[in-house]
């Protein structure tokens, strides 16, 4: 079985709906994943855009979800730690938590939810960057 993530909340390559936006109520969307392989012991998410006029822009940064985990609820809460044991680095908006697509008039961007499957937890502490996390 291959490893994929996708959300209830939209579907590749369509428009993501202004709740999960900064024209919205800003909420992380609901995610879900399967087929992660064998030994896997935490994930890391990373959202982000690589059209952003100054580079790729990074919206989320969430690392040590139990291993054992499928999915994250609608409006994960903007805090360091959250309920199940993950943890919260900080985006490019230099906040902790989701921080939903909110670009400058002109082309559409693209955002992308990578879900990395780890054989160990980071051990990293609250607020780290996407690059620590890598």
């Amino acid at each position: 079985m291959a490893f994929t993530i996708s959300s209830s909340a939209f579907t590749q390559g369509a428009e993501i709906p202004k709740q999960y936006t900064c024209e919205g109520a800003d909420q992380s969307p609901a995610l879900r994943w399967s087929g992660a392989p064998a030994g896997t012991k935490s994930f890391a998410l990373i959202a982000d855009d690589p059209d952003a006029p100054v580079g790729t822009w990074v919206h989320w940064v969430l690392y040590d979800l139990p291993g054992d985990a499928t999915a994250l609820p609608q409006g994960v809460p903007a805090q360091e730690t959250v309920a199940g044991g993950a943890t919260h680095g900080v985006n490019d908006f230099r906040k902790v938590g989701y921080g939903g697509p909110c670009p400058p008039p002109g082309k559409p961007h693209r955002y992308f939810f990578k879900l990395y499957a780890l054989d160990a937890p980071t051990a990293l502490k609250p607020r780290a960057t996407k690059a620590e996390v890598l």
